[in-house]
């Protein structure tokens, strides 16, 4: 009962964050692995909140001296995870938008480079075909 208001708010907490995570999961498209990571990591939290004497025995079968540090140490490569995945994701991003946007830019260029010179932009039409059939 000690520590019953703190084991609360903490499983709440991770349980808040799964239900927003299942509440998305039809919007984003998550991969099978992030779901399963995550769900994982929800249940770990879980039990490490009610039980933290087994984190506590585990970081010294590993060799760290207390579960907080455990717990410090595996924060700290998750989130360099989360850092890094979040790196690549953006870096797609930037290159599918540049790419839309040289595409856009050249469709662009054709379509008002016609309108100037009075061309259609269908094939076999416009300055070129006329001019072949008026010399036939």
């Amino acid at each position: 009962m000690k520590y019953f208001w703190i084991q609360l708010l903490l499983i709440l907490g991770s349980v808040s964050m799964a239900l927003m995570f299942i509440r998305t999961w039809g919007q984003a498209k998550n991969r099978a692995w992030k779901r399963i990571a995550f769900s994982v990591f929800v249940v770990v939290n879980v039990y490490a909140v009610l039980r933290p004497t087994d984190v506590t025995w585990l970081a010294q079968q590993l060799g760290v001296g207390r579960g907080t540090d455990l717990v410090l140490y595996v924060m700290v490569l998750a989130m360099g995870f989360l850092t890094l995945n979040t790196f690549l994701r953006f870096r797609s991003l930037e290159k599918k938008i540049t790419d839309l946007a040289r595409t856009v830019a050249i469709n662009e260029g054709v379509r008002h480079n016609d309108e100037r010179l009075g061309q259609d932009s269908a094939p076999g039409t416009g300055a070129g075909a006329g001019s072949d059939s008026v010399k036939a």
